[in-house]
């Protein structure tokens, strides 16, 4: 996760470089359920509105809970399909927050109503991300349902009215980048704490569909607008949290944002963005799905590293014997093309590698994502991968 907020507080008024933050363990995202009362283009976990078999028990979950905590694991978001519709989600919740896990709530949001926001707010949880992929027409036509983004409005205006910390997830697709600046606007009106932007994985329904990613030119204009519209409310003292996700080559394009607008705070910021370090897969952020398995992060469902039946995940997060989560963990991480050429490399870290997977067949492949031209990551137009290595 790149958190634009950060350092946009960073230029308005820098800070002394720290020692890199070391986190115990993974934030561990967690689908609970893959039932889910929509279907939404995009999803990675390709869920439906059904049961599926082999799902953990309540008993199950707090096992691995206690394990997890064990483990020095700081945060759970859990997730789905959609987690409400799991009978034991507040139980699962009460417990997680009595461990004392930051506790998140990953939702659709239409569920979410009068019958059961007294729950939710009792719950207290300390985030509710809501996703959004446009105004209504957009929305509904994304989530294959007429009257979604009614509903998943109503929710989030529940939330925030209960006290509760309250967010939206937008994913930048070619059909809905023209509603992104509507977006950013209701996220404004509505007085919402946070805005999550993420681009298009390969990953589930998203990889069915990623003829439909943003292109280069679409992708840096949405990156722009979010630099200059989180700017501008940090100048202005109405500060909000913006986040992007799966796209670790945004810390780049930040960085020559700042060199041309900010040019005295460029060596600071890119000092800075070295220390975040990009793409975080295997190493600070994990997943769980609905059967135990685990996974680099949401989006390498095809890969499994174990299951949490058989053995623990603190086990499991540990054991480099599989070269996927080898790889992920080692720094620097081994890639090549474009990427092994960047001369920005420690800030991104080499980028989403599920991409270059889903894409050439080789996690240690260039990312196909990036969206910087080569004379932006300093590479020249006509250095061939060899060269590359040689460099």
């Amino acid at each position: 996760m790149f958190r634009i907020s950060q350092f946009m507080q960073e230029i308005a008024a820098p800070t002394p470089l720290a020692a890199p933050r070391r986190p115990p363990g993974p934030v561990v995202i967690w689908n609970l359920v893959r039932r889910c009362n929509l279907t939404c283009k995009h999803c990675y976990s390709i869920s439906a509105d059904k049961d599926f078999a082999g799902e953990l028990s309540t008993a199950e979950v707090l096992a691995v809970m206690a394990d997890l905590k064990r483990f020095g694991v700081p945060a759970l978001i859990l997730s789905g399909g959609e987690p409400l519709l799991r009978p034991d989600i507040f139980d699962i919740a009460a417990a997680a927050k009595a461990m004392g896990f930051y506790v998140a709530l990953s939702s659709n949001g239409t569920l979410i109503d009068a019958g059961n926001i007294e729950r939710i707010a009792a719950a207290a949880f300390d985030y509710v991300g809501i996703s959004l992929d446009g105004l209504a027409a957009i929305h509904d036509r994304f989530r294959r349902k007429a009257g979604a983004f009614a509903a998943s409005l109503a929710g989030l205006r529940l939330c925030r009215a209960r006290g509760l910390k309250v967010g939206v997830r937008f994913t930048l697709t070619r059909d809905n980048a023209g509603d992104l600046p509507g977006v950013l606007k209701l996220v404004e009106d509505e007085g919402i704490d946070r805005f999550y932007f993420s681009h298009l994985n390969y990953a589930g329904r998203g990889n069915r569909n990623r003829r439909d990613d943003a292109h280069q030119r679409m992708t840096r204009e949405a990156m722009t607008l979010l630099f200059d519209t989180c700017w501008r409310q940090e100048a202005e003292g109405r500060r909000k949290e913006f986040t992007t996700g799966n796209n670790d080559a945004d810390g780049v394009y930040l960085l020559h944002w700042v060199q041309a607008k900010f040019p005295e705070r460029a060596a600071h910021i890119r000092a800075k963005l070295a220390q975040w370090g990009g793409n975080a897969s295997g190493v600070n952020v994990a997943n769980i799905d609905n059967l135990g398995n685990v996974h680099p992060d949401t989006m390498w469902w095809h890969h499994t590293l174990g299951n949490v039946r058989e053995r623990p995940f603190s086990a499991i997060w540990q054991d480099t014997s599989d070269p996927l989560l080898a790889g992920l963990k080692a720094r620097p991480r081994t890639i090549g093309g474009r990427c092994g050429c960047c001369v920005h490399f420690d800030i991104c870290g080499g980028n989403t590698r599920v991409r270059a997977q889903q894409v050439f067949g080789d996690p240690w492949a260039e990312d196909p994502g990036c969206y910087l031209s080569d004379a932006e990551i300093g590479v020249a137009a006509d250095a061939g991968e060899a060269a590359c290595a040689a460099a």
